[in-house]
This record gives structure tokens, sequence and C-alpha cells, in this order.
């Protein structure tokens, strides 16, 4: 149906006019053209699906011949595998090829070996070929075979050790070869020394062109090794010119001359060694400067002035003979503490000077030049520690054995300064000098030992022969102490200013060593050293060794607590400061005590005389006013006066004027206080005895003022009494009168306040004037 339709519209498109049918052949042509191409289209096809079909069987046919095969073989191979495994033919086989085949492989590494030992005997060639001409050129086969021996050295690492002989060759070879290579350069130097004289030459004069065209060329051969060596090397010309003064060294300090003695070390050896260098500074920068600097200024070792500077290389090449010199020196000193300590001093003096005279670095332009001390300290220092320690001990107990010790050493500062005990003074010495032994030290754990070791164990020592005195004092002037047993010499050491002198003694010493802490702690010296242990206690990882195997509670115990924190203005000598301070306090308040006590027991006769209320003659004459500056002083009054006199001497010439005006303060107001209570409080007074009093008071007044300017004004309250107790019975010219006084004191308290502001007294309530007046016998109804 559907093909009718396909035809039926065929048609219709090819015939729709009638002129139409005039083509109808042409168009049957056509048609039948194409079904004629059709056809054989569909007979090919049919014909290559035949192909296709019997293509396919044929491949299935062999494909399936190949499987049959592929397994007739494969159970062959299963049968051949199993023959095999039961036979041992394969491993007789192995058996018979394991020694072949080891003398293979020796062959082979020997042929190796020797190609390799060829390559190096090839390479020493070469490098020796080259020499003295140009040790530039020599220098690149030595690089290659020194290069070879790092290779082999860390390849046998890995190799369990393998090629020993082989490795040591080529290292001996190598170092034969640099041998070598220096002795050829050394002597050809050498030569040019022999014909110019050296070192019998003008250090003014100028080396000429051979002699600085040798130089050169040791230093061509020895830049390699300076730029990449990891220590300081000594420079072989240098070296090549120095010979001759090492010689000369050993002949003077190492033989059996009498400057050979150890003990002559400081005296003859050092001193040689710096004026050979000081000789020869001027020589050697103005002939040899110039090529070194050529040479190093735009490598990595140009800011190491032992490379840079030709003296600097001068000390470096003089420095070994010396260690050597300095350890033989050592030796002998170690059983020796006196000339160890000596040693040291001379050593850190000669460092000194190798370092600030001539600028030497020692190849470390940061930090400097550790010295030779720092290498003796190194294996040295406990040694050399307790050598000072024992010997600054002994000095310490000779300063306290001394007979002199425990006196005041009025000479040691101007009147209206505090006076130490002359074991103070020289404890402080001795600490200053045991600053100066190790104040030059490198290395701060060395420093803080020597701080903490022997300083401040001679400080604790001292503070507790401090302490000991004030306990001592203490247990015999108290009633428990007194109770123990107290000798006769014992108390009679108190006897008179004994009492006050035993605490200023304590006291002014206790202030020195303070003021003497506080002055160190701003030095510059002691300054550095703190911030250096704030640095390390605040970044050290191990708290349990701080320094010299101190913990950081250790130092923190010794030093300041505020080791390792954040706090501000601490000191090296807080915790010492404030021990000391603490006996300082402690000695003047027993200060005040026995001041005060000298006082009770010298006016206690005075206290109790019973002539107060006496009538005087003037009085019954008919005078109404007592002068009392023209009465002489109370008897009974003459030995307090004395006292007072005497200790205001001896304390004004012990104690420092601050010190010295708080301790009399506290005195002079417990003075008033008993005038007060035990007299004008106890006592009937007439006028001639108010008199009296006042005259009495005024001298005690005019004592203090001598010594203490303004002094008497801890006594107002008793003067201002006086006045008030004074007044007389008539007065001229409106002035304040007995009477006047006595009715508005006893009106109210107004009128006694205007009473005492006529009278200007300040001190004084009205209350204390009604008391003061009804002292008066006048008043007594």
């Amino acid at each position: 149906m559907e093909a009718d339709i396909r035809v039926e519209d065929y048609l219709d498109d090819k015939l729709q006019s009638t002129t139409d049918f005039e083509h109808l052949d042409t168009l049957l042509s056509s048609v039948e053209y194409q079904r004629t191409q059709l056809q054989t289209q569909l007979d090919n096809a049919s014909r290559e699906l035949d192909e296709a079909r019997r293509s396919a069987e044929d491949r299935q046919a062999a494909l399936a011949a190949q499987l049959d095969e592929f397994q007739s073989l494969q159970h062959s191979i299963d049968i051949r595998l199993q023959i095999v495994a039961a036979s041992d033919a394969p491993d007789e086989a192995i058996r018979r090829l394991e020694q072949p085949m080891k003398r293979l492989r020796s062959v082979d590494l020997a042929h190796r070996y020797l190609v390799l030992l060829q390559d190096v005997q090839d390479l020493r060639q070469a490098a020796r070929a080259h020499l003295p001409q140009n040790p530039k050129a020599a220098l690149e086969p030595y690089t290659k075979l020194k290069q070879l021996a790092l290779r082999l050295k860390a390849l046998q690492g890995p190799a369990d050790g393998a090629a020993v002989h082989l490795v040591t060759h080529v290292e001996a070879v190598t170092g034969t070869l640099w041998g070598e290579m220096k002795e050829t350069m050394w002597g050809e130097l050498e030569a040019v020394l022999i014909k110019r004289g050296w070192p019998n030459v003008d250090p003014d004069s100028e080396a000429d062109d051979e002699w600085l065209r040798c130089f050169e060329r040791l230093v061509d051969l020895q830049v390699p090794e300076v730029l990449y060596s990891p220590g300081v090397v000594a420079l072989l010309p240098v070296d090549v010119m120095a010979q001759i003064f090492v010689k000369e060294f050993k002949f003077h300090f190492m033989s059996d001359k009498p400057t050979s003695h150890a003990h002559a070390i400081g005296a003859h050896c050092f001193p040689w060694v710096l004026a050979l260098v000081e000789k020869w500074e001027d020589f050697f920068r103005d002939n040899f400067g110039p090529i070194l600097a050529q040479k190093f200024s735009d490598t990595v070792v140009s800011h190491k002035m032992v490379y840079m500077d030709p003296v600097c290389a001068f000390i470096t090449s003089m420095l070994p003979v010396v260690r050597e010199k300095v350890a033989s020196a050592i030796a002998s000193a170690i059983n020796d503490p006196v000339f160890l300590s000596s040693l040291m001093t001379q050593l850190m003096t000669f460092d000194e000077n190798v370092r600030f005279e001539f600028s030497y670095d020692g190849g470390d332009a940061e930090k400097g030049w550790g010295g030779l001390t720092s290498e003796v300290l190194h294996e040295h220092f406990n040694t050399w520690l307790q050598a000072e320690k024992k010997f600054a001990l002994e000095r310490y107990r000779g300063i306290m054995a001394a007979p002199d010790s425990r006196s005041i050493d009025y000479d040691f500062a101007v009147i209206g300064k505090t006076k130490p005990t002359n074991a103070a003074a020289r404890v402080t010495d001795l600490l200053r000098s045991v600053t100066t032994q190790y104040e030059r030290v490198k290395r701060f754990s060395h420093k803080l030992r020597f701080l903490i070791d022997i300083q401040l164990n001679i400080l604790d020592e001292y503070h507790d022969h401090l302490g000991d005195t004030l306990e001592a004092y203490l247990s015999i002037t108290s009633t428990v102490g007194r109770a123990f047993g107290v000798t006769k010499e014992q108390l009679a050491a108190l006897e008179g200013t004994g009492a006050l002198e035993t605490l200023c003694k304590v006291y002014g010493s206790a202030d020195h060593i303070v003021n003497t802490l506080n002055d160190w702690s701003n030095e510059e010296f002691f300054v550095t050293l703190w911030e250096q242990l704030q640095a390390r206690a605040k970044t050290s990882e191990n708290q349990t060794n701080l320094a010299g195997g101190m913990s950081c509670d250790q130092v923190r115990d010794r030093t300041s607590a505020a080791v390792g924190t954040e706090e501000d203005g601490g000191v090296l000598f807080d915790e010492t400061i404030a021990a000391y301070s603490q006996g300082r306090k402690r000695a003047q308040e027993f200060l005040s005590e026995a001041l005060i006590e000298s006082q009770r027991k010298a006016f206690k006769a005075y206290l109790h005389r019973p002539q107060w209320s006496t009538i005087a003659e003037d009085l019954a004459s008919g005078k109404c006013l007592i002068d009392s500056y023209q009465l002489a002083v109370t008897p009974e009054l003459d030995e307090p006066l004395r006292v007072l006199k005497r200790d205001l001497d001896f304390l004004s010439r012990a104690l420092g004027t601050a010190v010295f005006r708080r301790i009399w303060r506290e005195a002079l107001e417990r003075l008033n206080t008993i005038l007060w209570n035990d007299v004008l409080m106890s006592q009937r007074f007439t006028a001639s005895g108010a008199a009296q009093f006042a005259r009495d008071t005024r001298a005690i007044s005019s004592l203090v003022e001598r010594y203490i300017p303004d002094g008497s004004s801890s006594l107002g309250s008793i003067a201002d009494a006086l006045r008030l107790l004074n007044l007389p019975m008539e007065a001229e010219g409106g002035a304040m009168s007995l009477g006047r006084a006595n009715d508005m004191v006893f009106t109210d308290k107004n009128e006694a306040k205007k009473a005492l502001d006529e009278l200007e007294i300040e001190s004084l309530t009205p209350a204390n004037a009604r008391q003061i007046l009804q002292r008066r016998v006048e008043n007594a109804d």
C-alpha cells in the first residue's frame, strides 16, 4: 500500500501536464536504469555477506585450533616443570658458576681501583707540574683530588666501611700533596727571605717585588683553604716570616734559660710578644696589607681581621707557641693558688693588650677574640675559682681577725657621714678586688659563679657576723638574756658609750655595705651582668641549669626575686641589700633604745630632786620676778649633761647627719615625756623652783643645739610649759601675769585659748595649761 502511494506520488510529480507525456520514454528509461543499479547493489551486498560468513567460520575454526594447541603446550610445560623441580641440575649449574662470577667481579673491581689510583696519580702529577710558577693552576687538580677524597669518605659509611685502604690512600695522597704544595711555595719565599737577611731589615723599609710576588703566590695557594675552612687558618706567607720569631721565642722562653721559668711569663714572655708585634706592625701593614685586601675584600671572610690585616695574621702565627708556653705555665700553677691567681690576671691583661692595641678579633668579628684566657678557663675554670675562693676567704678571715677590725674608721669620711668599721671597709675593698679578678672574663656563667660563690658568700658571712653581734648585744641587755648569765667583762664593755659604739659599728658597717652595693648596681659591669642574667632566665628552656650548673631558683634566691620576671628595677644584689638593710634598721632601733636607756639612767637622780618648792631669797625680799638666766644649773643635772654631751659627741662623729638627727629626735622626745611626767606633773613649783627648772631645761636645749641645729624643738612642749609655769605674780607693761593667766585659763576653753595665743604658745591645749598652772604653789588652793 505504501509502495503504491509512493509510485502515485512519483507519477504526480513527473506528469503534471499533457506535455509531460511527450517525455514518457525518457522517464521510463531513467526508471529502468535506476532499477538496474539497485539490483546490482543488492547482488553485491548478498555476495559480501556470504563471504563474511565464510570468513567468520574460518576464523572461528582457527581460534579453536590455537586454543587446542595452547592447552597442549601448557600441559607439556607443566610436565617439564615437574621434571625440572624433581631434578638438581640448576643448583649444580649455579654452584659451578659462582666462583667464575666472583673472580669476574674481583677483576672488574680491581680494574676500577687501578683506574681510580691512576686518576689520583695523574691529578697529583698535574698539581706538581704547576708549582711554584702558577699556584692557581695547581689548585685545580688539587681541588679535584680533595673532592674525590671527600666523596669516597662519604660513600664509605653507607657501604659499611668498605674500601678502607683505598679511602685512606686517597686521603693520604691528598694530604701529602697539600703538604708538598705548601712546602714548595714555602721554600720559595723562605729563599727570598734568606737573601734579604730577614728579620735583620729596617722596619721602615719596603719589600721588593720578588718578595711581594712570592707572598702573593702563597696567598693564592691558600685562598680555597681560607674561604672554606670552618676555623681560623694561619696564612702561609706570614707563617714563613714568623718562623724565625717562633724559634727565638722558644730559645728565650721554652729552654733552660732563666726567662723560661713559669713565674717569669708575665714579666718577660708577654711583654716580648707585644713588643715584637708593635715593632713590625707598620712593616706588615704597609707592605702586605694591599695584597690581602685584594685577595679577600670581596669574599666571605672580608669582615675577619685575621685575613684582612697582616698584623692580625702575624699574631695568629705567633699564638700557637704562646699557647704552648701558657699551657706549660698553667700546669705549674695548678698546685700554687697564689701563682695561679697572678697568672690569670697577667693572661687577661695580655689578651686585652692584643685585643685593643692591634684590633685582633680571632676570626670572630661579631663576638671578638675570647683570648687565651677563655681557652685556659674552658679546662681549668673550677680550679681557678676554688683557688680564688680560698684566697678570698683567707683574706676575709684575716680581715676579721685583725686587732683593729672592729674599730670604727673615723677617717673613712668627713663629719656628717656614717662611719663603718675597719672590717667593713676592708671587706668591700676585698670584694672590689675580686671583681677586678673576673670582670674581664668573657663567659657569662664564669662571671656569675664568681659573683655567687665568692662575693655573695663573703657578704653572707659578714652579714651573719653583724647579726651575731646584735644577738650578743641583745642577750647582754635583755632581762631574758641576763637570766642565762652575763660576764662582768661583757657588762663593762657596754658601760659609757660602749653600748652605743657596739651598735654604731653594726649600723655603720651595714650602711656601708648597702651603699656600696647600691653604687655597684649602677656600674656598667654589674648592669650588663644583670641584663645578661635576665635575658638568659627569660629565654632559657632548661631552668634547672641556668648558668654554671645553677638552677634558676638557686640564682634567684642568691641574687634577686626579679630574676626571670618582667619586673623593672631589679639588681644583682637585691637579696643581699635587703638583708643588710634589715640589719641596719634593727641596729638603728637598738641605738634609739640604748640612747633612751642611757638618758633614763643619767636623769634618775635629777627626777627625784625634792627642791622645786623652796622659796628663793629674791622672792622673800620682795622681788616679783626671778631671772632664771642668772641661776646656776641644778647640781643633779651635771651628770645628765655630761652624759648627753658624751653621747652627742660620740654619735655625731660615728653617724651620718640624717640618722643622727633621727635617733636624737626619738631620744629627746622621750626625754621631753620624762621631764613632763616625772618632774612637771609630779612636783609643786614655787617661782624659784619654776625658774630653776626653766634654767635646767635651757641648759639641755643649749647643749643639744650645739650638735643639732633646731634639735631642741623635740623639747618644745616642755619649754612652752615652763613659759607658762614661770609667769610672774605681777607683770609690768600689760604682760601676762600668773593671776591673769590663771583667771583666763580656768574661765572657759575660749579664754584659755586666748591666753595661750597671747603667750604665743602653740604646743599646749587648754587642759595642759590648767594642769601646768596647778603645779604652781601659789595656785595650790
